[in-house]
């Protein structure tokens, strides 16, 4: 299978091509993160234009799906798809259309109604909502009230106080995206990363990239390496937006859509597929439905893989990295405490 690397992974080996050409980098905090590129390339000005067209696709899907934005075409949705059918924009309701697929292929476990309850956590200021607001804001946690009309491309919300966020998949969207406009200009070697969303064009030259998936509970150290090329990956872990609660319980941003509380089955899943809408769409789910459900899901699509690292810091591989994979651990090896 053809592999990929993240650039909240690790990129490395990175090995130089001929002088006559250069790798051109750039990064920007966007899209409440940090949105990275590197490309090759053998024409100074194509390289430059090749950067420009990664934000420009960047800043296109955040003026439309950014929640946090009042401007933005989400968050007019959210505001007013409640009183009626709202017509929508060919990017937003793709996106919003495989976000439904994804909840119905698992059951619910992805559901970017989730934001109805995720709304109320501040996660900077460490306060969670009450039991009272959260019991409220759960019921109204359900995919199946975001109803859309693929011939008119309108949107409307079954109940009103339903909140949308589409972080669990818009930008695995905008790295494809960006990654896209790369091709149309011939670029054939880079890799574009958003966050925990990455995907890879090629290789360096003479190998693929080695990456590691980072230790959960270590920020500086790796707890497994994987040499990737061709392909996007997303993680998700409970360690990027979280706080410890009175309790000493580990308060996450990645929220179980059946209580508006963290999904403790999991520290981080991390999935490999062709596209990065569907590795971030599956990582999220993944890290909601826990291990066992997770790879049975897993390993049921083709060409997508999964590593998973369960709440005892155990790692776990779908059927398709424990066949012949280069992967430098063994499965179900204990993390370094």
């Amino acid at each position: 299978m053809r592999l990929l690397c993240c650039f909240s992974l690790l990129l490395s080996l990175l090995v130089p091509l001929p002088a006559a050409a250069e790798w051109y980098r750039e990064e920007r905090d966007m899209m409440g993160t940090r949105v990275s590129v590197e490309l090759w390339s053998q024409d100074r000005v194509l390289g430059k234009q090749a950067l420009a067209a990664v934000f420009a696709e960047m800043d296109e899907v955040n003026r439309l799906m950014n929640p946090w934005d009042p401007e933005s075409e989400l968050s007019g949705l959210n505001r007013e798809a409640h009183r009626g059918p709202v017509r929508v924009s060919p990017a937003l309701f793709r996106v919003l259309a495989r976000s439904i697929e994804y909840s119905k292929l698992s059951g619910g476990a992805f559901d970017v109604s989730f934001a109805s309850a995720g709304q109320h956590y501040d996660y900077r200021k460490g306060v969670a909502p009450s039991k009272e607001v959260l019991e409220q804001a759960v019921s109204r946690i359900d995919y199946t009230y975001i109803q859309i009309n693929a011939e008119l491309r309108t949107v409307r919300y079954a109940i009103e106080g339903l909140q949308v966020d589409l972080g669990g998949i818009a930008k695995g969207y905008a790295v494809d995206r960006a990654m896209a406009a790369l091709q149309r200009l011939g670029i054939e070697s880079a890799v574009v990363s958003a966050g925990g969303d990455s995907r890879i064009l090629g290789n360096l030259g003479d190998r693929p990239r080695t990456i590691g998936i980072r230790h959960p509970r270590k920020r500086d150290d790796f707890i497994v390496m994987i040499p990737l090329e061709d392909t996007a990956i997303s993680t998700s872990g409970d360690y990027e937006r979280f706080f410890i609660d009175a309790d000493g319980q580990r308060v996450h941003h990645i929220l179980d859509p059946t209580t508006g509380k963290s999904s403790g089955k999991v520290q981080s899943a991390s999935v490999l597929a062709e596209r990065a809408i569907d590795s971030d769409a599956l990582s999220t789910t993944t890290f909601v439905l826990g291990v066992k459900k997770g790879l049975e899901l897993i390993n049921s699509l083709h060409g997508v893989d999964a590593i998973i690292i369960d709440d005892r810091g155990v790692l776990h591989y779908s059927d398709g990295l424990l066949l012949g994979s280069d992967l430098e651990s063994e499965s179900e090896a204990p993390a370094t405490p």
